[in-house]
């Protein structure tokens, strides 16, 4: 099958999360399957700058929006053995420092960028068609809705059938009123039954009603969803779609995710190999500056540092957590407040934590590799990389249950020895730092320590499993 992959961030050309991620490893492992995949995404400043091998098309598109014409010309590099990126280059939306926004806040004309990147893909596809299109978030949401509310505009591309990739539903492409007429749609569809949402223009909205399927990132996030606690507003177009909605778990790339072959590493191990962890621990403990303490349980965060992680939980116990015999380090960046609290709380226990405020690719490799425990206490979690990442390294996952992280993390019991991690519900930070407790009182029994860390390290989260059931829905919807 030839499907069309668009994004608006695809890794390792351009990513600020989890989404890039998953573009760059399903495409790849879409190919391995024998299909054709091809990814369209912007050509960010950030990509033209890097040294990825860039070449001009000679491909150039009028591109309409709102009551201008757009000229467009695409450039095209490769991801795996062949998949081709195909980059939209408009500099006057895309030659910027950042991909969606500075860190004072979001580029005031998003939404003009991201009706120009959905109709500049379509014009591509019309000169290139596809069996599926295949559209990830709210950035390329209205070329769902483009392709199927103007058939005739794209009649080249018109026969695909289309899926549409909830990646985080708490982020939807919202806009005021003011951005209608951009969208050169007929007035009917700024209507509750399509993209108004209470007044505003809602992107997303209009991919949830329109793809002929929706997929979200796992089976757990695609039930909760469906309620008001964690629908954000959309909870009744999505029971109105339930038919349509499966939730597919993302995998893990552990070509780059993997202790034995990682090259962030000095040292490389395996689950029968667990002594050399605690080299990864002793180098980790020297790049952040921490005391060489081997036998002290190391619990790590790699995160934004957002209310949405769970953070006002941590930052809630903190000095509670730090009564315990424990280190920590924590790598991210995010909202100022939480920066500062972590800031502060390295200088008030400096001999205990280190923090990093940035985003840091082979620090987060390394603490991966040299830390204990893994904290992700999320308010809600789509699905979740970092757990799955930490039970390859036999560094033991502390999540909540929900989304994503429920789907992959087994509560340990110590009486039957199951389990790969530590589970807790409630989202209150005593439960929590009791879930912390009980890791706590289980590293301290060395024979049940290692075998729980070979039940997470023997767990097989890789990507072919997801990319086949992507493959069989696509083929569904074909036939």
């Amino acid at each position: 099958m030839k499907i069309a992959m668009i994004a608006s961030e695809v890794s390792p050309l351009a990513k600020t999360g989890g989404l890039a991620d998953v573009i760059g490893t399903l495409s790849v492992a879409l190919e391995r399957l024998g299909h054709e995949p091809s990814v369209l995404m912007p050509a960010y400043r950030s990509v033209l700058q890097a040294n990825f091998p860039v070449r001009e098309t000679g491909i150039t598109l009028s591109v309409p929006v709102g009551g201008q014409e757009i000229e467009s010309t695409i450039l095209e590099t490769t991801i795996g053995k062949g998949v081709p990126i195909y980059l939209t280059r408009a500099d006057q939306y895309f030659d910027r420092e950042f991909l969606y926004g500075s860190p004072t806040g979001d580029y005031s004309d998003n939404a003009e960028r991201f009706v120009f990147f959905s109709r500049a893909a379509l014009e591509f596809l019309r000169l290139n068609p596809v069996d599926i299109v295949h559209c990830h978030d709210w950035q390329a949401a209205l070329a769902t809705v483009f392709l199927k509310a103007q058939p005739a505009r794209y009649a080249e591309a018109a026969g695909a059938k289309t899926v549409f990739t909830i990646h985080n539903l708490g982020f939807q492409g919202i806009f005021a009123p003011p951005a209608w007429p951009l969208l050169n749609l007929h007035p009917s569809y700024f209507t509750p039954p399509f993209l108004e949402f209470y007044g505003n223009v809602s992107f997303l909205k209009g991919a949830l009603l329109l793809a002929d399927k929706i997929t979200t990132v796992s089976p757990s996030y695609a039930r909760e969803i469906l309620g008001p606690e964690q629908g954000f507003g959309l909870e009744g177009v999505l029971q109105q779609r339930a038919a349509d909605l499966l939730g597919i778990l993302n995998g893990v790339d552990y070509y780059h995710w993997n202790p034995w072959t990682d090259p962030f590493l000095t040292h490389h191990y395996g689950e029968h190999s667990l002594n050399v962890k605690l080299d990864c621990k002793k180098d980790l403990q020297r790049v952040v500056g921490l005391p060489d303490e081997i036998n002290r349980p190391l619990l790590a965060m790699i995160s934004r540092l957002t209310p949405q992680k769970g953070f006002d939980l941590v930052e809630d116990v903190f000095d509670k957590l730090m009564e315990r015999d424990v280190q920590v380090v924590l790598l991210g960046t995010g909202e100022p407040r939480f920066e500062q609290f972590f800031r502060k709380a390295a200088v008030r226990y400096s001999e205990r934590v280190a923090v990093e405020i940035s985003f840091n690719e082979a620090l987060a490799h390394q603490i991966e590799a040299g830390a204990d425990l893994f904290l992700m206490p999320s308010q809600y979690e789509p699905c979740g990389l970092n757990q799955m990442y930490s039970l390859k390294y036999g560094t033991i996952p502390i999540v909540r249950a929900v989304g994503g992280l429920k789907d992959t993390v087994d509560d340990y019991d110590p009486e039957r020895q199951t389990g790969t991690g530590f589970v807790f519900a409630p989202y209150t930070s005593t439960a929590m730092l009791a879930a912390i407790d009980r890791a706590l009182t289980a590293y301290r029994d060395n024979q049940g320590w290692t075998a729980l860390r070979r039940r997470a390290m023997a767990q097989d989260f890789s990507w072919e499993r997801s990319a086949r059931l992507y493959s069989n829905l696509y083929q569904q919807l074909l036939h």
